[in-house]
């Protein structure tokens, strides 16, 4: 049988909060990973934040969660549920995460995972604008700023919007691998599938906000291959262009040159894996495009 997605829908919710992450399961469909998706509220019918009524909701008690399901928190205008009105569906979701179902929020939704009492002592994040907000109203988080989204345990939580579908890419890869995923991303035209511990303005956000084809497709490939040694006059190949013309195009949409754009996507990715793995350095230097341990220790001396 399928797995299900819940989504909970509260007053003025985020369409986009619940969109994003329903898109990519729904994607995963295409290629063999199939999910059943159902709505719950506390009434039937929703008016979301922009205007659109969502009807035929279905209440919590219907449904007892397994292990394979998701329960989806997202955002929305209001952060705070009345305590009598959900009193129910807190117990409920921390009945089923007590069974290991995973529970994730979007943006604000992290408020309501905080009422639940879910986040006690976990990890999580929550909208940059949001987050001192979200750790003085519960000072037993641990809110992590300027992050993607955090797992602890069986909880996720995601900065926000569009960070959900980075959440949902790397819940589905979890589940079912890396190669449907990939497929789902290049499906839904996401480029770089970002880690949660990425920056909310990482490098691969960063000089980025332009409609030049190529040089967009040239900032993929950099991303893609780091770990090739290409030089200018190869990558210019590849594109079908000059060095010098490829170098002018780049610098002029984006404000600095191809190898300082490389060197900063090598020295995101090192930090990262330095974080969060245990690879030793001469590994993680190969990883990123270098020899040896020395040539990327130079270059993190000097960012």
């Amino acid at each position: 049988m399928p797995a299900t997605l819940y989504f909970l829908i509260t007053k003025k919710v985020h369409m986009l909060d619940i969109s994003g992450i329903l898109q990519v399961f729904q994607e995963s469909s295409l290629f063999g990973i199939h999910y059943e998706f159902q709505y719950l509220s506390s009434k039937s019918n929703i008016i979301t934040s922009s205007g659109i009524t969502i009807n035929n909701l279905k209440s919590h008690r219907e449904f007892n969660p397994s292990e394979d399901d998701i329960i989806c928190v997202p955002g929305g205008a209001e952060t705070n549920l009345d305590q009598n009105e959900f009193a129910s569906f807190f117990k409920w979701l921390r009945n089923a995460s007590s069974r290991g179902v995973r529970i994730c929020s979007i943006c604000s939704g992290a408020f309501i995972l905080a009422q639940s009492g879910l986040l006690n002592g976990r990890f999580c994040t929550t909208h940059w604008s949001l987050a001192d907000k979200l750790q003085i109203q519960f000072p037993k988080l641990h809110v992590k700023k300027s992050i993607l989204f955090t797992k602890d345990g069986n909880i996720y939580t995601s900065a926000g919007l569009t960070t959900g579908i980075d959440l949902a890419l790397f819940m589905l890869e979890e589940l079912h691998g890396s190669e449907v995923t990939a497929k789902v991303a290049r499906e839904l035209v996401v480029y770089v599938r970002r880690d949660g511990e990425d920056k909310q303005l990482s490098i691969f956000l960063q000089y980025r906000s332009h409609q030049h084809q190529k040089v967009h497709a040239v900032q993929d490939w950099i991303i893609q291959n780091i770990q090739q040694k290409t030089n200018l006059e190869t990558l210019a190949e590849h594109f079908y262009s000059s060095p010098r013309n490829l170098s002018r195009i780049f610098k002029s949409v984006t404000g600095i040159t191809i190898t300082a754009y490389r060197n900063k996507v090598r020295v995101e990715k090192a930090t990262n894996l330095i974080k969060n793995s245990d690879f030793k350095m001469d590994h993680i230097a190969q990883l990123c495009g270098y020899t040896n341990a020395r040539q990327l220790r130079d270059l993190l001396k000097t960012t």
